[in-house]
Parts: C-alpha cells; structure tokens; sequence
C-alpha cells in the first residue's frame, strides 16, 4: 500500500477546489444561511428555540456564514465553539434535529446548482447534527448504549 504525504496547504487548496467545482463559495454559502436560517426562524416549532436564544441575528449570521464556509470550503474563519453554544438551549427534543436536517435540505435543493452540492453539505449537515445531538442529549439519544 503506498501513502501519499500532502501538506496542509495542499489538502486546503484539494477542499476549496473540490468546493468551487460544486459551486459553493462566498456568495452560495451567504445565500444558503440567509434562506434557511429565514425559515428557521419562521419554522412553528424552530423558530421559538432560536428565536428565543438569539438576539442579534445579523451578527449571528455573520458567525454561521464563516462556519459554513469554513466547513465547506475550508476558509478557517470561523473559531466558535458550537457544542458549548448550543447547550444552552433549552427544549430541544431528539426530533427537533430531524427538522433542522429536513428543512436544511429542503432549503439546498431548492438553490444548489446540483444534487452533488445538496449531497455534500448534507453529509456535514448530519454529521454536526448528530454530533451536537450527542453531546446535548448522550448516547441513549441515538438509540445506542454505552
């Protein structure tokens, strides 16, 4: 088996090319968290939870804008802690991130340029989602034990 060594630098430029061929970039990712984060707010059971934490949301969105992007372009912009963030909220049920990841979806097939843009965020969309689900809600929360 032969492993290749690339530097950090090379892994980077690998990710933000990957992500341009798929059309993402600055202007898809503030168009991504505008629309959904729009809906999120409006969403009869997502809106109060968030609605209810967040009081700038411009600000808030600023952050959300330079994680996307970070995570999907590997911009390195954004330096919150989501965990920590997040459990503060308070009433969040196990099918509230089902929502979250259904809407999410929903939002990026109806403004992605292809399923392969949906494909792609909605596997880091799942994966934070759960991994924010775990740690808010423990290991019984995704049917597991430990």
């Amino acid at each position: 088996m032969t492993y290749q060594i690339r530097s950090a630098e090379e892994r980077r430029r690998d990710i933000q090319d990957n992500a341009a061929r798929l059309g993402i970039d600055d202007d898809f990712i503030s168009m991504l968290v505008e629309t959904f984060y729009a809906r999120v707010r409006a969403h009869p059971r997502l809106g109060p939870i968030f609605n209810g934490e967040i009081n700038d949301w411009p600000d808030h969105l600023a952050k959300l804008k330079d994680f996307w992007a970070s995570v999907a372009m590997n911009a390195g912009r954004y330096s919150g802690k989501p965990v920590p963030a997040h459990m503060k909220l308070e009433g969040i049920r196990r099918e509230d991130f089902a929502l979250w990841l259904g809407l999410f979806q929903q939002t990026l097939e109806e403004i992605s340029p292809g399923p392969e843009t949906v494909e792609f965020f909605m596997q880091r969309a799942a994966r934070i989602a759960q991994s924010l689900q775990l740690a808010m809600s423990g290991l019984e929360s995704l049917g597991r034990r430990a």
